[in-house]
């Protein structure tokens, strides 16, 4: 017996060591750095690749989409899946978010060079659950990596429709 996924489930695109609470961090650059290793430590990319994939996404148009919530992503070479991870920071900083608040939530979203709906469809996942209000309030009061991780995972329907 199959069990369906809710489309607000996120745990296919993370894992437990992928999601990080209280990452200080100066700026977007050491931001993309912290990340990167992260990163490179769990899909085994060089962490270069993967900062300068983000770096160059960033230069387009900023991914900071107000409400103080990122999604910066990227696609790379050697991926055979899209991935993500998420960082609360300890202090939000200045992302040049379109309503020019700093982030302090920022989730990161990798895929395949050739995944172009897949890598849409994950970012449209990602961009209404980061939406959710009282979704984003629960990830701002979570206690523990643990905690974050348990929200991404359970899939639980909006409050808000």
């Amino acid at each position: 017996m199959t069990i369906a996924r809710s489309t607000d489930d996120l745990s296919d695109l993370l894992v437990p060591q992928a999601v990080q609470q209280g990452l200080v961090v100066p700026n977007k650059k050491a931001l993309f750095q912290q990340l990167g290793g992260v990163a490179a430590k769990l899909i085994g990319i060089d962490a270069r690749v993967i900062v300068d994939r983000l770096s160059e996404r960033e230069r387009l148009g900023p991914t900071g989409f107000g409400d103080g919530v990122a999604i910066p992503h990227g696609k790379l070479d050697g991926l055979d899946r899209v991935v993500g991870l998420f960082a609360r920071l300890a202090s939000p900083i200045d992302f040049a978010a379109i309503d020019d608040l700093p982030v302090d939530l920022v989730f990161v979203l990798l895929s395949p060079v050739d995944a172009g709906v897949e890598h849409l469809k994950a970012l449209a996942r990602v961009s209404r659950r980061m939406r959710d209000k009282s979704f984003v309030a629960k990830l701002r009061g979570a206690g523990s990596d643990d905690a974050l991780y348990a929200l991404f995972a359970s899939g639980e329907a909006r409050d808000a429709a």
